[in-house]
């Protein structure tokens, strides 16, 4: 997932000393193998996923057909032949959203632990810091690839328009026993989003800090920010940056950041733009302008739109105005 080298974080953090963030070569501790495994089975299907999503080119064309002519069956089970394995392919991206947010939980769970700070976390625990920013790298690429296939919606609809009108006539469905109407309700509302694995991951989030009252809540977002600055400070200071062997390394960092910012905006009572939050935004979005627009813009229009907190009054014009 891109090749990132040894990078040192910025003086200005407020806890503790520097220490290195190996994202590349960090392998887990024997106190780390437990959870490292758990997610690490999740993880290898995220590339898979991607392939799927990213060559998926939906029924348009037969659902057009279908639609136009309604009266010929054989077009009819022409574009039901072709949704119902498209529906079996979103069935598995949104299963697969549950088993990432059961990851995500596992490794907050292991970073935010008392007694050990969240720098502390970050600094012995390096492995899971890895696959905590490989989650959020998957999970900016998923949606991106998602933004831009209406198909996907399309096809999903179409399925439940068909599969209502079978019942009604009592029909039977071969696609029905995939998906039941209480899992197409829930990835009714997954699809709906414009960002569905970063909805997952913020309400998984939230979930897990209200969840764990005993956990003062800035175990979580202190952990949140420390990597947001990180990656900021690796994207800004050539010296690091010249490390980077490869372009893809640059895209990691930047997803991993703008991934971290709407988590800490969706955790954090006052969020990520306030002038109390511990993240650097205006720096984060200077780091964000200075890319080659094309690469960036679905960064940016995730911070744009998923955030909870960018259009509060706390936050201030300099801000907004950067991201208009």
């Amino acid at each position: 997932m891109g090749n990132l080298l040894k990078v040192l974080t910025c003086t200005d953090l407020e806890q503790g000393p520097n220490f290195f963030l190996d994202f590349e070569n960090a392998q887990p501790t024997e106190s780390e193998k437990e959870i490292y495994n758990q997610v690490n089975v999740v993880l290898k299907d995220a590339e898979g996923i991607l392939e799927d999503l990213q060559s998926y080119r939906g029924a348009g064309h037969e659902i057009r057909e279908a639609i136009q002519h309604p009266a010929d069956e054989k077009l009819q089970e022409k574009a039901w032949g072709a949704v119902v394995p498209l529906v079996g392919k979103l069935k598995k991206f949104y299963e697969f959203s549950q088993r990432l947010e059961a990851a995500l939980r596992g490794l907050l769970g292991a970073l935010t632990s008392t007694p050990y700070s969240p720098t502390q976390h970050l600094e012995r625990e390096q492995a899971l810091a890895k696959q905590f920013a490989e989650i959020l790298h998957f999970t900016l690429r998923f949606d991106e690839l998602k933004m831009t296939n209406p198909a996907i919606q399309n096809d999903f609809s179409y399925y439940r328009r068909t599969l209502s009108r079978m019942r009604i006539n009592n029909v039977p469905a071969e696609g029905e026993n995939e998906v039941n109407n209480e899992l197409a309700n829930r990835m009714s509302l997954f699809y709906a989003e414009a960002t569905p694995m970063l909805k997952t991951l913020s309400d998984a989030t939230t979930k897990f800090v209200s969840e764990n009252k005993n956990l003062p809540i800035e175990n979580t977002t202190d952990c949140l920010s420390t990597m947001a600055s990180v990656c900021r400070v690796m994207l800004e200071t050539p010296e690091y940056r010249s490390r980077f062997t490869n372009e893809e390394t640059v895209s990691f960092c930047l997803r991993v950041m703008v991934g971290i910012i709407i988590l800490y905006d969706h955790v954090h009572p006052v969020g990520a733009f306030a002038k109390t939050s511990k993240i650097d935004m205006k720096g984060c979005i200077k780091v964000l302008k200075d890319q080659p627009p094309n690469s960036v813009e679905g960064l940016l229009n995730a911070l744009r739109y998923t955030t909870k907190h960018l259009n509060d009054e706390t936050t201030s014009k300099q801000i907004k105005s950067m991201l208009q």
